[in-house]
């Protein structure tokens, strides 16, 4: 069989309850996601015939990063499936989006519920945000070099490419700083939001430092909730509830070494070569990219996304970003619309997807971009993991 990621569309929606230590059984967020994307897109649990998942039913040592896995969702479900896929080794979160889009492109299913479920919040219980490091007392692989520095988490490991990009482009705060003060604005239209309060550029340069230069409110908020979309082979989409929403590209490759300190170019990362990929694959240019969904993990992420998608050259993405004009609801590049994991909450990923088709369905409500958009990107990953997607309105 043989097949292209174009033949590939998104057509169902569903998302969870969202919030701050909800305390509900994670399995149980994960139900009501897929079941209101079944919903959505107008089929029944008896047309799935496929599931894709990141990073499967449990991670260890990572309380709360996955909530539901291949098994139990089919076994809840009582889905008959021809095909599945869950797993952590993959570009980015997205990649198992990208998988699912193959795995209809060439025939394997039809129908595939994809979703993706955090209960971080809930699970680091009322202390302060863990590190992923954990305790050690004798560690190997790439840890062994970080860990007797202190730097266990990723916090620091990205911190790091964005000093380096800092020192190399001249890069500021102030200038980073329009990553989490967009994704403020945003979020106050955003009723599933964590964080909806007014935030100033006053507030962003007093708040505490984190890993130099990131402070506070470059750090993505621990939610719980979970989100879940249908993938469909075209042809079986045409008489669904609603228009379909187009895979138009996808971007996977990973050219550089698989590493966080060992990178070729310390200011960039794997999105470099994903962001690369998907424009080798369509005639579409970042010119014609109507909305942006970029994953602001920490918000130099999202910073180096921009980047790596062309929106601006390398090293340019400081002077892009400054003020806050470009980027914002109704700019040249609207980000983040749903608020980002900055503020509007850590979906990991799958957030960014949902809100783009979101926004190219028009039903963004007060968030709504204007002018009716018709192509947007949404990306997931940071350092040596990263993937993308481009999705046109027919």
């Amino acid at each position: 069989m043989s097949g292209s990621v174009r033949d590939a569309c998104i057509t169902g929606l569903g998302q969870s309850e969202v919030g701050r230590r909800l305390n509900r059984d994670p399995l149980g967020l994960t139900i009501d996601a897929c079941l209101e994307a079944i919903e959505d897109a107008g089929l029944t649990r008896e047309d799935i015939d496929g599931i894709a998942t990141y990073p499967g039913g449990s991670v260890p040592g990572a309380a709360g990063f996955s909530g539901a896995g291949v098994v139990d969702v089919q076994d809840a479900l009582r889905l008959e499936l021809s095909w599945f896929t869950g797993g952590i080794e993959l570009p980015g979160q997205l990649g198992s989006v990208v998988n699912a889009c193959m795995a209809v492109a060439t025939g394997l299913a039809s129908h595939v519920l994809c979703f993706r479920t955090v209960w971080e919040s809930t699970a680091q219980g009322a202390g302060r945000r863990a590190g992923i490091g954990g305790s050690y007392s004798r560690v190997g692989g790439p840890m062994q070099w970080t860990i007797p520095f202190g730097a266990a988490s990723a916090a620091t490991w990205i911190a790091m490419f964005a000093q380096r990009h800092f020192h190399e482009y001249g890069t500021t705060r102030e200038q980073l700083a329009q990553i989490a003060l967009n994704a403020r604005r945003n979020a106050a239209r955003n009723p599933k939001a964590i964080y909806r309060d007014p935030l100033s550029l006053e507030d962003y340069l007093s708040a505490r430092i984190i890993s130099t230069p990131f402070c506070l409110f470059d750090c993505d908020v621990p939610s719980d909730g979970s989100t879940a979309l249908i993938v469909s082979r075209r042809e079986a989409a045409r008489d669904l509830r609603k228009p379909p929403i187009q895979v138009e590209a996808v971007g996977t490759a990973l050219r550089g070494r698989p590493s966080w300190d060992q990178w070729d170019d310390l200011t960039t990362m794997a999105a470099r070569d994903a962001g690369a990929m998907l424009w080798e694959h369509t005639q579409l240019r970042p010119s014609d990219v109507d909305v942006a969904e970029l994953y602001d993990g920490f918000s130099f992420l999202a910073l180096a996304w921009i980047e790596a998608l062309g929106f601006c050259k390398q090293g340019e993405g400081g002077p892009f970003i400054e003020g806050g004009a470009r980027i914002a609801l109704d700019g040249e590049l609207p980000l983040n619309t749903q608020g980002g994991q900055l503020s509007g909450g850590r979906m990991h990923g799958y957030g960014f997807l949902h809100e783009a088709c979101v926004q190219l369905r028009g039903e963004g409500a007060e968030r709504q971009v204007p002018n009716d958009p018709r192509v947007a990107v949404a990306s997931a990953g940071g350092g040596p993991l990263a993937g993308c997607l481009l999705l046109s309105r027919p």
